[in-house]
C-alpha cells in the first residue's frame, strides 16, 4: 500500500490535518473526572486512604479509583496531539524547537503557578505533579521525533513494560537526587531547610506514556474503520495483558492481589487496585486499555454530551488552571466561613490539627464536582472561541 493510501490527509497536505474529535471528547472525560479526586482532596478529605480495601467504603474507594484513568489519558493524548501539530508544521527543527520550550514552560508553570495555586501561596512545599511530567515528556520527545518511529515506539514500550523491574532509589540525597527524580516512588527531599521537594510523579514511566501517545499518532491519520479496528485491537490486548498479569501475582505491580477478609466485593477491588505513583505496568494496561477503547467509539457526530466533553478537551491546559482556580480558591471561602479562618485541608502546614468541626462527606464533594464543571463550561467554551479567532503565539502555549 502505498503512503499516500495508508496516510491521505498527510500527503495531500500538513494544513489540512482534520482535527481528531474523539481526542477531544475522551480527553474532556478524562479532565472532567480528574476534577472529582481533585476537589475530593481540597473539599474532603479523610482519615481513611481510598485505596485501603481493608478499611474504605466501596464508594470512597471508587470515587479515587475512576480517576486514576484521568492521568494516564491526559499525558498519552498529550503525545498525540504532538504527532497531529507535527503533521501541520513544515518540518521537525520547528517541531522540536517547539517541544522544547513549551516543555521549560510547563515544567516552571507547576512549580511556580499551579504551587500557588494549591498552598494559597504559602510555598510549604514544592510538588511535583502531572504538569512537571508532561513538560519533561515535551522536553524529551524534541530529541526524540527525530528517530524512526518505530524506534520510538520501541523505547516507550520498554520502559512501560520493564520500569517495574527498576529498584527504588533509597534513600535519596543530594548525589541521587537526579536519578531518583527519573525513576522512584513518590519521595519526600528536603531542598532546604525550610523547602522541602515532593515529587509525586517521577519521569521515565509517565515520559514513555507521553512518546506511546506520540507513536499511535498515525492511527489517527487513517479511515476510520481502520482506526477503530487499531484502537480496539490494542486496547482489547492491554486489557487482557492487565487480566493474565494480574491472575498471575507474578509482574507488573508491587501490589499483589489478595483474598479480603471482608468478602468478594473487596477481593474484587483488590484486583483492581493497582499502584499509580510509579504508575505500574498494570497501572498503564488497565488506564490505557480503557481510553483506547474509548477512543474507538467517540469519535461519531458528535451529540450534546459530545459537544460538552469536548469543549473541555480542546482546551486542557486552560481547563485545568481554571479548574485548580475554582477548587482551591472556592476551598479558601469555603473554610473561612466555615471555620472562621481559611483551612487548606489539603495542603496544611505539618503539626497543624484540622478543624474540630470538620467532617468529611463524599455527597459535598460530588456536589461541589457538579457546581465547578457547570461553572467551567462557558469560560472554556469562550476560550476555544478566542483560540478559533485569534493567532497569538503565546496561546500556543496555554
Amino acid at each position: 500500500m502505498s503512503a499516500a493510501a495508508t496516510y491521505p490527509h498527510r500527503m495531500a497536505g500538513r494544513a489540512t490535518t482534520p482535527r481528531v474529535h474523539a481526542i477531544d471528547v475522551v480527553r474532556g472525560l478524562a479532565m472532567v473526572i480528574m476534577a472529582l479526586d481533585h476537589i475530593r482532596e481540597f473539599w474532603s478529605p479523610m482519615a481513611v486512604r481510598a485505596e485501603d480495601v481493608a478499611h474504605a467504603s466501596v464508594l470512597l474507594f471508587f470515587t479515587r479509583w475512576v480517576t486514576h484513568f484521568c492521568a494516564p489519558t491526559f499525558v498519552f493524548l498529550a503525545g498525540t496531539s504532538v504527532f497531529l501539530y507535527q503533521q501541520k508544521q513544515a518540518g521537525k527543527g520547528a517541531v522540536s524547537r517547539f517541544l522544547l520550550t513549551r516543555g521549560l514552560w510547563l515544567v516552571v508553570l507547576e512549580i511556580v503557578v499551579i504551587n500557588f495555586l494549591l498552598q494559597w501561596g504559602a510555598f510549604d512545599l514544592i510538588l511535583l505533579q502531572v504538569i512537571w511530567a508532561i513538560g519533561w515528556g515535551l522536553v524529551v520527545l524534541a530529541g526524540l521525533i527525530w528517530l524512526p518511529r518505530g524506534v520510538v515506539a520501541a523505547l516507550a514500550l520498554l520502559v512501560i513494560a520493564g520500569h517495574n523491574a527498576l529498584p527504588n532509589i533509597q534513600p535519596v540525597t543530594a548525589a541521587t537526587l537526579l536519578p531518583a527524580l527519573v525513576y522512584d516512588s513518590p519521595f519526600l527531599y528536603q531542598l532546604t531547610p525550610r523547602l522541602p521537594v515532593l515529587a509525586a510523579y517521577t519521569m521515565l514511566p509517565w515520559v514513555a506514556v507521553l512518546v506511546a501517545g506520540y507513536a499511535i499518532g498515525p492511527w489517527f491519520l487513517v479511515p476510520l474503520p481502520a482506526r477503530k479496528r487499531l484502537l480496539r485491537l490494542a486496547g482489547a490486548g492491554a486489557l487482557l495483558l492487565f487480566v493474565l498479569l494480574r491472575l498471575s501475582n507474578w509482574y507488573g505491580d508491587p501490589q499483589p492481589w489478595s483474598v479480603q477478609p471482608r468478602g468478594p466485593l473487596y477481593t474484587a477491588l483488590s484486583f483492581i487496585n493497582v499502584t499509580k505513583y510509579p504508575p505500574s505496568l498494570l497501572f498503564l494496561s488497565l488506564t490505557l486499555g480503557t481510553a483506547l477503547l474509548l477512543l474507538s467509539v467517540a469519535e461519531p457526530a458528535p451529540g450534546w454530551l459530545r459537544r460538552w466533553l469536548s469543549t473541555f478537551g480542546k482546551v486542557p491546559m486552560f481547563y485545568y488552571l481554571m479548574h485548580l482556580v475554582l477548587i482551591s480558591g472556592g476551598a479558601l471561602l469555603w473554610t473561612w466561613a466555615k471555620f472562621g479562618q481559611p483551612y487548606n485541608l489539603s495542603f496544611a502546614p505539618p503539626g497543624v490539627p484540622q478543624p474540630a468541626s470538620y467532617q468529611p462527606s463524599l455527597l459535598r464533594a460530588y456536589v461541589v464536582w457538579a457546581v465547578v464543571v457547570l461553572a467551567l463550561y462557558w469560560p472554556c467554551r469562550w476560550y476555544q472561541g478566542y483560540k478559533q479567532r485569534h493567532s497569538h503565539w503565546w496561546l500556543s502555549y496555554l
